[in-house]
């Protein structure tokens, strides 16, 4: 049983809950001709959010006060067709994703284009998180008459990966912007382009990935393979060793001596298929 503090609008209502907790109750018809300290139950398919939380953008009863319901609504359509793909999903992503759409329509609206330089490589990197996050262009198109491009379905697709890895948006752009300068850097050496829809691509993007997490989460790994790999492939050996170094200096965080030979391996493979 809740409380109603405030109806938001027809579907939307700021409520108190039997703990005197403020929570957000989002559901079809929830708030239609309620009144203030109303007593309500949730309905059936009602989602129910608490405000106490905190995000990278204030604390959630902040953002709930200065975001039109509307794009509350439309991030909940947005992560419910998260948690239909992935099958789990932090919740608490909500108010900050509803934040950004909120900016987002605001400067579609303003005539504003953005450009996001790493829309390929979220696309490539976050796949399903991106195709999940496209379903936002039906609803804006039907709800609000907005069209939205690829770059801001980019930026949508970033929080839904926040919100499945427990990874703020700020370290997925971060990761997505290392793998995409140590490709570049594979590919200005070997003086070859690395298609982004090729399994290549795909097996050395996912590398450089997971070494980068682990790199700014200071894991190590325990197999030593830099003997091995330098006596038998050289000279990938010696690009890795470059791509390890201009990674510490955009990571400003020191790359483990281990990762060298591993990365070098799939820097060999992809030598060997550009051949």
């Amino acid at each position: 049983m809740f409380r109603v503090k405030k109806a938001l609008n027809n579907n939307t209502v700021i409520a108190i809950g039997a703990d005197n907790q403020e929570y957000l109750l989002i559901g079809k018809g929830i708030g239609f001709g309620k009144k203030v300290s109303q007593r309500i139950e949730a309905s059936e398919g009602c989602m129910i959010y608490s405000l106490f939380e905190y995000t990278e953008r204030g604390s959630a009863m902040d953002l709930v006060k200065g975001i039109d319901p509307v794009f509350l609504e439309i991030a909940e359509q947005v992560l419910k067709e998260g948690e239909r793909v992935f099958g789990r999903i932090d919740w608490s992503i909500l108010f900050p994703m509803a934040d950004h759409i909120a900016f987002a329509v605001k400067r579609i609206q303003g005539g504003e284009q953005i450009s996001n330089p790493l829309t390929g490589d979220i696309q490539a990197l976050f796949h399903m998180e991106y195709n999940a996050a496209a379903c936002i262009r039906p609803i804006l198109k039907e709800r609000l008459g907005v069209e939205i491009d690829e770059h801001e379905i980019g930026y949508i697709a970033l929080h839904i990966h926040s919100a499945i890895e427990n990874e703020n948006v700020a370290l997925s752009m971060r990761i997505a912007g290392t793998v995409r300068e140590c490709i570049q850097l594979v590919e200005e050496r070997t003086g070859r382009t690395i298609d982004v829809m090729s399994l290549t691509y795909n097996r050395l993007m996912n590398h450089v990935r997971y070494m980068v997490a682990r790199v700014l989460k200071g894991e190590e790994l325990k197999l030593d393979m830099n003997d091995y790999i330098s006596e038998n492939f050289p000279d990938a050996f010696k690009l890795s060793e470059i791509v390890c170094g201009h990674m510490e200096r955009y990571l400003k965080k020191p790359v483990n001596d281990v990762e060298i030979g591993y990365l070098a391996m799939h820097i060999q493979r992809v030598l060997a298929e550009l051949e």
